[in-house]
């Protein structure tokens, strides 16, 4: 798998190894001993990495996640996230191997808010952008493929600052926060992400899903549970509108949140934001 120094990436490969062969890749940073570096944008490495690891799935999760970042580096983004997740799919086929490409809600324009997998994408920024490309490199070039749209991805990883530890961080030193209350995801916590990740390419699922939290809320309810759930002053956290932000260099959609009809097939039920940051809580207790 890619991006296994990732937020996501590690999860899936520390939640993986309990009952599957696992041959993580990095690029950035070597965590796991046996990881392979693997830099999606050279064709030639991401060929020979899977070569020699013979893989029968391949879950894609590096990606440039920095919405601002890919913003103002358009170039780099671009190379990562559409022509790196080429490569990949390039290499899946040749490898007769499953591709599993994880995505992101923000390919929607968040004008209406609960999409579904037959909502038109219509990204306002390039990240969006990007990783909507990604997509269709997927899907034209592996036919072998499962793609899941996720949100708002938090969680607990020492060298990783997700929205949640930014918050708690934050709160913890004292300072007084201000978080958008007129923005809307399914903020969804990377154990829950990996474990239907996990089942859903066990159980062959094949071509579009979306896989988040099961609860639309906005970030500053979602920065004030999270607060309230590690006993945290709820008081320094201070609403603010998304016509207010001056700091943001991309655009956001307001209302991005995903219907989750499709994913609740799986025996791994989406958690709302109490279950996943009790589940969170206890593990870092």
């Amino acid at each position: 798998m890619t991006g296994a120094s990732g937020l996501l990436g590690s999860t899936i490969v520390k939640i993986a190894e309990t009952s599957f062969e696992v041959i993580p890749s990095h690029n950035t940073k070597r965590i796991h001993p046996n990881s392979l570096k693997a830099d999606v944008t050279n064709k030639k490495e991401v060929l020979s990495v899977l070569q020699a690891a013979d893989p029968d799935v391949v879950i894609h999760t590096a990606s440039e996640t920095n919405v601002d970042k890919c913003e103002t580096n358009r170039d780099q983004a671009w190379r990562v996230n559409v022509e790196g997740t080429r490569n990949i799919a390039e290499a899946c086929r040749e490898m007769h191997a499953k591709l599993v490409y994880i995505s992101t809600d923000y390919v929607f324009d968040g004008r209406q808010g609960l999409y579904t997998e037959e909502d038109e994408a219509n990204p306002v920024n390039q990240y969006g952008l990007t990783k909507l490309k990604g997509e269709e490199q997927v899907r034209t070039l592996c036919k072998d493929h499962l793609i899941l749209r996720t949100s708002v991805l938090y969680g607990s990883c020492p060298w990783k600052t997700s929205f949640s530890k930014w918050v708690m961080n934050s709160i913890e030193r004292k300072q007084e926060i201000t978080v958008v209350d007129d923005h809307y995801n399914s903020p969804t916590l990377t154990e829950n992400m990996a474990e239907m990740t996990l089942e859903a390419a066990h159980r062959n699922f094949m071509g579009l899903y979306h896989a988040s939290g099961s609860e639309r809320i906005s970030r500053y309810e979602f920065a004030k549970q999270i607060a309230k759930a590690f006993s945290l002053d709820e008081q320094l956290v201070k609403p603010i509108k998304l016509s207010e932000v001056t700091t943001w260099k991309a655009k956001r959609p307001r209302d991005s949140s995903l219907s989750l009809r499709k994913i609740n097939l799986l025996k791994t039920k989406p958690l709302n934001i109490r279950q996943g940051l009790s589940k969170m809580k206890e593990r870092e207790t």
